[in-house]
């Protein structure tokens, strides 16, 4: 439908220039010079304009949640904020020397297991995206492939509890969202290997149809089926789906139920809704719950165009 693109390219540059990059196929030069006005503009500004002296938000490195240093990096870099803009690199300097320490070395080595995987996987999408050393990154993603469980998935509370044996959804996308991350933005020496993990994981969430039980077929949590933008840590069927997209995995007809779901959470005007938000303290809201969304309506029609490839 032409007048939801159109509704769409009327919205924040960080919803403009992926509708470009993603729906329109538009040059990457069009873009690009799109996404370069995220720096300055809409969401990505207002983000920008409250960093703190220290050069972190919200006072912490990983909490308050959603305001704090982690959480605020992960904002930046969905909305599409240019890998070297300054204030955000002076934030990820400050994050990775408060969580791990800018250097390489032993202290590094012995903090890193300590971190659950969920945050593990936040600070590889974080370093990669922003441009961090690969001596740092390399140590992130053998962490993760380290870590892997038989069934395809990751859990943080691996180590911690004793009784873990199944793989968290939750968990599972905070790992795969940071290795897509490496890969995108120019992973070399562990690309195979990381590859062949994405490929494990992405059976446990067929297993699971995205968000069933691989036993019973019930809905695991009727959470996992409301659509959610910012979606923080947690996991929703829209999420699974659009890694799918964006790493390109094949069609699947374990994915048709979730797809399914998905074209039913669809407006009358083609649009969808933010459903649920997730309780915590906010910079500022983008969207209201309840009402149409950009955010989702992006993420969804791109899920269809994947999907549609493959008929």
């Amino acid at each position: 439908m032409q007048a939801v693109i159109d509704w769409l390219l009327e919205g924040d540059p960080a919803i403009r220039w992926q509708v470009h990059r993603d729906l329109l196929d538009t040059s990457p030069r069009r873009w690009r010079a799109e996404q370069r006005q995220t720096a300055t503009t809409g969401w990505c500004a207002q983000y920008l304009a409250k960093q703190e002296r220290t050069g972190g938000w919200g006072g912490g490195l990983y909490s308050p949640k959603w305001t704090s240093t982690t959480y605020t990096l992960l904002e930046l870099h969905h909305l599409g904020v240019p890998r070297t803009h300054p204030a955000a690199q002076r934030g990820m300097r400050h994050l990775a020397e408060g969580m791990l320490g800018l250097a390489d070395d032993r202290a590094f080595e012995q903090q890193l297991p300590r971190q659950d995987l969920c945050i593990v996987g936040m600070l590889l999408e974080l370093s990669a995206y922003f441009e961090q050393a690969p001596r740092r990154v390399a140590p992130l993603v053998a962490r993760l492939l380290e870590t892997q469980m038989p069934d395809g998935g990751w859990n943080c509370r691996l180590g911690r509890d004793k009784h873990v044996v199944h793989s968290s959804l939750h968990t599972t996308l905070n790992v795969l969202e940071g290795l897509r991350t490496a890969i995108e933005c120019g992973l070399k020496r562990q690309r195979a290997e990381v590859e062949a993990a994405e490929a494990r994981a992405r059976e446990f969430l067929l297993v699971h149809r995205f968000y069933r039980s691989h036993r019973t077929g019930a809905i695991i949590n009727p959470v996992f089926t409301q659509l959610s933008y910012p979606c923080r840590w947690h996991y929703d069927v829209l999420r699974g789906l659009d890694y799918f997209q964006r790493s390109e995995a094949e069609r699947d007809p374990r994915a048709q139920d979730a797809i399914t779901l998905l074209v039913s959470k669809r407006l009358k005007d083609g649009t969808w809704p933010v459903q649920q938000r997730h309780s915590g303290f906010r910079h500022f809201d983008m969207e209201k719950t309840g009402g149409p969304s950009r955010w989702n309506t992006l993420r969804a029609r791109r899920v269809l165009r994947w999907w549609g490839r493959g008929e």
